[in-house]
């Protein structure tokens, strides 16, 4: 009796107190990963990091609200309130919230989550394809700014047929009213019997509006019809027109890794400059707002 009493008064003078933080195989599990004993495994093989330093201790423990943790070289999402949507945007659906002029938008496929949800860049109401939606800022701030490079593939339907001259001239660039432009990459999917039509695939990192749509029609070639197959490392695969599902854990990770290794040199580059840079809620508000006007696209 006598020891439980002096535990009981030593813990009441702060002379020990329980470990802060919650273990490591604990948030893990409860995230998705594994179970606790795969995921204790992990930690022992070295495959797991917290603020990217590895962890090999079981007892490690975390705050999830801001650390940040790894699988693999994979980000992990620790927080539950984050979402991630990929829908397959038909034609005629402007990429808006709330679109001003009554045309359709898209809150017939968001009104019934719980969560409040925003586009991520925009596709213009002709074009079709993957469009990401979320209310994770932070991601939406890095996939959507030019100047992290990320990505996009479209396939294009357009007019005449298209030489490879032509493609080696969309990826040398091109003089557009607001500057010049190229694509990453370019190749030519299919020629129409008649050589009324081509199908070719660009690649590039430009949020330009309508750029894909310009880009052709200054080389000769309008476009017909317009798709974006991927956006970053996400791709449509057999997702149906109109249909939006949730990303699966490896495309948040994957995602979530773009979006971390961004802020690192984001970082980097504020401290070599003596910037402060945007705050997290800044860049959310910013491109919340932003997502609610349907007047600029990216294709």
């Amino acid at each position: 009796m006598t020891e439980k009493n002096g535990s009981d008064e030593q813990a009441a003078n702060g002379w020990f107190t329980e470990p802060e933080g919650v273990r490591l195989q604990k948030v893990l599990a409860a995230a998705g990963v594994a179970s606790r004993r795969v995921v204790e495994q992990y930690i022992v093989e070295g495959r797991i990091e917290v603020n990217g330093i590895v962890v090999t201790e079981l007892g490690r423990r975390i705050d999830p609200e801001h650390d940040l943790v790894a699988v693999d070289g994979v980000a992990v999402q620790l927080d539950p309130g984050k979402r991630y949507y990929m829908l397959n945007k038909p034609r005629g659906v402007v990429s808006s919230m709330r679109d001003e002029k009554g045309r359709p938008d898209l809150r017939e496929f968001t009104d019934e989550l719980e969560e409040r949800v925003y586009n991520v860049g925009r596709l213009d109401g002709d074009t079709s394809g993957l469009l990401l939606l979320t209310n994770d800022g932070d991601l939406a701030h890095v996939l959507a700014h030019p100047s992290f490079g990320v990505e996009k593939t479209y396939i294009a339907k357009v007019q005449g047929r298209v030489s490879p001259q032509t493609l080696q001239k969309l990826k040398q660039g091109i003089e557009l009213e607001d500057g010049p432009i190229k694509v990453d990459r370019a190749k030519i999917r299919q020629h129409q019997g008649d050589d009324r039509h081509s199908i070719v695939e660009l690649t590039l990192h430009s949020g330009r509006n309508r750029i894909v749509r310009r880009m052709m029609a200054e080389v000769g070639h309008p476009v017909v019809e317009l798709v974006r197959r991927s956006f970053g490392p996400l791709h449509l695969g057999t997702l149906r027109i109109g249909v939006m599902r949730e990303l699966t854990d490896s495309e948040r990770g994957l995602l979530l890794t773009i979006s971390r290794e961004a802020d690192a040199a984001r970082g980097r580059n504020d401290a070599a400059s003596g910037s402060s840079g945007d705050s997290a809620d800044d860049r959310a508000a910013a491109d919340s707002a932003g997502a609610d006007s349907a007047d600029e696209g990216e294709s």
